[in-house]
């Protein structure tokens, strides 16, 4: 869910990361030198927090290295998701009048268990998503690795698309799926200089080519691929290969979308995108006004106070969007 934007008077080939995140009632934004949230209470009230965090790559110089710098931003990635998702659905589910917490307050209720989260989420991808196929794929082809092969890549990306399909049917998802549909907008009114207001992001489409739903779908792809040269050896070189190769396939997925993303105006840029933005049909939905003002909210509160001031000035900002940017 990330994409890259310009600022005003910059340079239209200097590229500015700013990437998204939809949240429970709310949305994540993080710009280059700080990180913002922003949810609806129960009351109505849009509620925001910002807070400083420069890029990965200037404060270490392994995220400067191809291929190990698409490990450490997913695990950034990652720790900056669940802690938004812990802040928004405390303050999704507070009473009118009742004070907004800090978005340390949930991490630090929550602590170890939080990192334990972040564990369980990637098991349940690792075990469900590769072991099974491999295993399910190695009962049913026995010996032939050429329809082990096939039914493996089949059954891999037909549970990856059924399960965002059957969870996309559910009505909270679904809502959160709108939010990812505003942060995409919003970022794309962003990125081609339009004046912040409701009016002007609506018109974006809700996919995004520099989505990070694109960034697990190259996952997929790409362990089709890699597993395809391994073969059907036996099961524990099977198992420990679906395992292992993760790092491995998601540091050259992250190089491939950033690949892409530098190249999104190329006929090459946007056919790498094209499948991620097939797959965003079932992980966007088309927001209301009250999503894109929490989606401008995060936006505004992410980027420098200089570029909000000016975002603020430019554009048709709706009062609940100023007052929780002002706060």
């Amino acid at each position: 869910m990330s994409s890259e934007t310009r600022h005003e008077g910059r340079n239209r080939s200097e590229p500015l990361t700013v990437g998204g995140q939809a949240l429970i009632e709310g949305v994540m934004v993080r710009a280059p030198e700080a990180w913002a949230v922003a949810a609806r209470r129960l009351d109505g009230v849009v509620v925001a927090e910002r807070r400083p965090l420069p890029r990965l790559s200037t404060r270490t110089v392994a995220a400067k290295i191809p291929f190990l710098r698409g490990i450490l931003v997913l695990v950034e990635s990652l720790n900056l998701g669940f802690r938004s998702l812990a802040w928004s659905a405390e303050v999704a589910s507070q009473e009118p009048g009742e004070e907004s917490g800090t978005i340390e307050g949930p991490a630090e209720k929550l602590g170890w268990k939080l990192w334990l989260w972040m564990g369980v989420a990637m098991g349940f991808f690792v075990a469900f998503f590769m072991v099974v196929p491999a295993t399910v794929a190695r009962w049913t082809a026995g010996e032939s690795g050429l329809l082990f092969g096939f039914l493996e890549a089949v059954i891999r990306m037909g549970l990856f698309i059924g399960y965002i399909w059957g969870i996309g049917r559910m009505a909270d998802i679904k809502r959160v799926f709108s939010y990812h549909g505003a942060e995409h907008m919003t970022i794309h009114a962003y990125e081609q200089q339009e004046t912040i207001s409701v009016e002007s992001i609506a018109k974006y489409p809700p996919e995004h080519p520099r989505c990070g739903t694109n960034f697990l779908l190259i996952v997929v792809i790409l362990s089709i691929v890699a597993f395809a040269l391994v073969g059907n050896p036996g099961w524990l070189v099977l198992v420990a290969s679906r395992v292992l190769f993760i790092p491995l396939i998601a540091a050259v997925a992250y190089e491939l979308l950033k690949f892409a993303g530098k190249r999104q105006s190329q006929t090459l840029g946007r056919l790498l995108a094209l499948p991620g933005i097939w797959l965003q049909k079932l992980t966007t939905n088309q927001p209301d006004s009250d999503q894109i003002e929490v989606a401008m909210t995060a936006l505004l509160s992410a980027v420098e106070p200089a570029e909000a001031d000016r975002l603020l000035g430019a554009g048709t900002i709706p009062p609940s969007v100023a007052e929780a940017v002002a706060k």
